[in-house]
């Protein structure tokens, strides 16, 4: 039998997993995500009951799954006004396992969790509000992680969610998937939601681990299903390849300890070739499809493929990153390109040229207690020999970071500070929020 603190570590790390799946497979019973985020709730709260007594499941996620789809019909068989929708369902969904299998048929999804996407991407919703919500109930982010990772007051944040749950309640929003120009319309939604969810799984705005995989892979089976899909969208083929290419990288980005690795110090023999040449055809795709100038995930996935192809650091060809950087500045203008422009500038024309463009940033709202700031200016900082300037930097931002590994990577940087050249050039990369 499991001990207690056994137990509950299993149930926290599983639910967190696979709260996911289970809403948007119970979502698909009951058709109100407000209900299925309940039902998951009260799977959880069975298995804290039961899992200390009897042991973890063999299979905690479907263990999971199986007691909220019960609780889902049995809450349907209560509610007379969805008999008709029960009898669709059939007598085999009690027992029925779960399916994540991807459709055979690319216009007819069969897959729950980007019908949720979908359906908290409705247009009945703010941008906002939208992002929020699908995080929430897809990426399993606190309301802390996605205020962080959206630079917000955590408060904003739970008010939005709340809202949007009532909203779709409100509005009876079907849990499905549109089509014509209703995907359409929701599909700038859709992409920045699974692009920020794999930047989450990426590098965790907290907690003690710097990648969190499970939420990668989702993203990354999120983007490859849309771009079957939607094959004629552009952006959709851009956001799959900047995955790809981001997620080629995993192997390398933590040592043995699971400390992070900055992108000079990367074993790139780890770097996984597979997906890299998966990206290079998305990108390909992207750019063949596109009938106008390329769109913001599209010139991502550009800057990614810099790096991708440059088989060492010293290879890498900044001075197009940096003009990638500054058309992205225009498709979509943000303190957070702004930075990661300046970092590709210090690269090409020196750290000189890079700190004017950071200390012009100083007093964006956006960027005001956010970690990367002071970092990258720490970083630039040391590679002018301001090595007692550059520390006090790290040390600011290591303050702010809510990551433990990233925070120890900072206060490492802080103590190295004296005996760092001004010719290392060690760099923040231009992954989508966070060094290396």
């Amino acid at each position: 039998m499991e001990s207690q603190p056994t137990a509950a570590h299993a149930i926290e790390t599983v639910f967190r997993l696979e709260s996911p799946r289970v809403i948007a497979g119970v979502a698909r019973i009951v058709r109100d995500v407000g209900i299925a985020e309940e039902l998951a709730q009260d799977a959880l709260v069975a298995a804290l009951e039961r899992w200390p007594r009897e042991g973890v499941p063999d299979n905690p996620g479907a263990w999971l799954m199986a007691t909220a789809r019960h609780r889902a019909v049995d809450l349907v068989r209560r509610r007379e006004t969805y008999a008709r929708k029960l009898a669709e369902i059939g007598r085999d969904l009690e027992t029925a396992p779960p399916s994540y299998d991807e459709p055979a048929d690319p216009d007819d999804i069969d897959d729950d969790l980007l019908r949720l996407v979908f359906t908290a991407c409705h247009p009945v919703l703010s941008p906002e509000a939208r992002t929020a919500l699908t995080l929430r109930l897809l990426g399993g982010l606190t309301t802390a992680e996605i205020a962080r990772a959206h630079l917000v007051p955590e408060p904003t944040i739970a008010q939005r969610i709340v809202r949007a749950k009532r909203t779709l309640a409100k509005r009876n929003v079907a849990f499905e998937v549109p089509y014509g120009p209703e995907r359409e319309a929701r599909l700038g939604s859709v992409l920045d939601v699974i692009y920020l969810i794999f930047n989450e799984g990426y590098a965790a705005t907290a907690g003690d681990d710097w990648l969190r995989p499970g939420l990668c892979e989702d993203a990354l089976r999120l983007a490859r299903v849309l771009s079957a899909l939607m094959p004629e969208e552009p952006e959709v083929h851009g956001l799959t390849a900047l995955l790809e290419f981001q997620a080629s990288r995993a192997a390398a980005r933590t040592g043995p300890d699971g400390a992070p690795v900055l992108l000079k110090d990367q074993d790139r023999r780890r770097w996984n070739r597979m997906l890299i040449a998966r990206g290079v055809r998305a990108l390909d795709r992207a750019e063949a499809t596109a009938s106008g100038p390329p769109g913001p995930y599209t010139l991502q996935a550009a800057i990614a493929a810099c790096h991708a192809r440059a088989y060492r650091y010293e290879e890498t060809d900044w001075r197009a990153i940096a003009t990638l950087y500054r058309l992205l500045a225009v498709r979509a203008p943000s303190p957070v390109v702004e930075l990661n422009r300046a970092v590709a500038v210090s690269m090409a024309d020196g750290p000189a040229e890079g700190l004017k463009l950071v200390d012009a940033l100083a007093d964006a709202p956006a960027l005001r207690g956010y970690h990367l700031l002071p970092s990258v200016r720490g970083d630039l900082l040391s590679r002018l020999g301001r090595t007692a300037e550059a520390r006090e930097e790290f040390l600011r931002a290591a303050g702010l970071t809510h990551n433990e590994r990233e925070r120890r990577l900072l206060l490492r940087r802080a103590g190295e500070c004296a005996g760092v050249s001004p010719a290392d050039g060690r760099s923040a990369s231009s992954a989508p929020r966070r060094p290396g």
